[in-house]
């Protein structure tokens, strides 16, 4: 389906009552495939409806009419989890921490085993700068589901947070090898929170492409040192003799960071 006829369905579900919803999909959906590639909708329910026009308030960052939607389904369905936590990712878009941490301790009650609200919780500590709480969240929720690239991403946060670097390294390392790009995702609120905020960004972008190097990967140890020299890190051109970086260090990419001077008059940020 084109991006045209993509949007047209999301607009129908935000302009139309959701009653005439699915008919009106179904349709768009016909309209856009076409006569030889018709093929059956799967029918929604008026509930599943609702919580899409809910995830698509969202997706346009109109956090309070998707909370009243989700409050709404969440008071026929108190017990889902899943819905709860959708509350809680609103609230925390909105700054509300304190409501946002209630709806993930409520989805967390309702199934004890979803990973998701022990990981927005952890996200929740860490705006508060409790690092080593939200690290334990982060590991219980990645006890769970082991294979969650965002969990450790977030634990290495947390890790580096709390000054504990290798730590936060072994963490990278993790996500990395399981989604190499995870730190260049970007994109709305989703059920998963994903951190981005952090002290010292040169430092920081540093270590990641330290792990970047130690996988050999040159094109995200290029980019990432390349962030780190334009935050104005002071250790920057370490990593020319850091055994770390030895699998990278004489790749053109990595070596063209280091060639590059900036203009004149020009300072890096991070500096006054």
């Amino acid at each position: 389906m084109s991006r045209t006829a993509l949007l047209a369905v999301s607009l129908t579900f935000l302009l139309t009552p959701s009653s005439r919803a699915q008919d009106l999909v179904s349709s768009s959906l016909q309209q856009a495939s076409g006569p030889q590639e018709m093929t059956a909708v799967p029918q929604e329910s008026p509930g599943q409806l609702l919580e899409l026009r809910g995830d698509i308030f969202v997706a346009r960052k109109m956090y309070p009419e998707a909370i009243g939607i989700y409050q709404k389904l969440a008071s026929e369905k108190p017990k889902n989890a899943a819905l709860l936590n959708k509350i809680g990712v609103a609230y925390q878009q909105l700054g509300d921490y304190d409501r946002a941490q209630h709806f993930y301790k409520r989805s967390l009650k309702a199934d004890k085993t979803f990973s998701t609200a022990l990981n927005n919780l952890g996200t929740i500590e860490y705006a508060r700068k409790r690092f080593r709480k939200a690290a334990r969240y982060y590991r219980q929720a990645i006890a769970l589901h082991p294979d969650a690239a965002t969990y450790y991403s977030n634990l290495g946060y947390a890790s580096y947070g709390d000054k504990k670097f290798e730590d936060a390294m072994q963490a990278f390392t993790r996500a990395t090898s399981l989604d190499p790009g995870i730190f260049e995702h970007k994109g709305g609120a989703g059920a998963v929170v994903q951190q981005r905020s952090m002290a010292d960004p040169g430092m920081f972008y540093f270590l990641l492409a330290k792990t970047y190097a130690l996988e050999g990967d040159a094109e995200h140890c290029a980019h990432f040192l390349t962030i780190s020299r334009d935050e104005g890190y002071k250790n920057f051109s370490s990593a020319l003799k850091d055994p770390a970086f030895a699998k990278v260090i004489n790749d053109p990419q990595v070596q063209a960071v280091f060639q590059a001077v900036p203009s004149v008059g020009q300072e890096p940020r991070g500096q006054s």
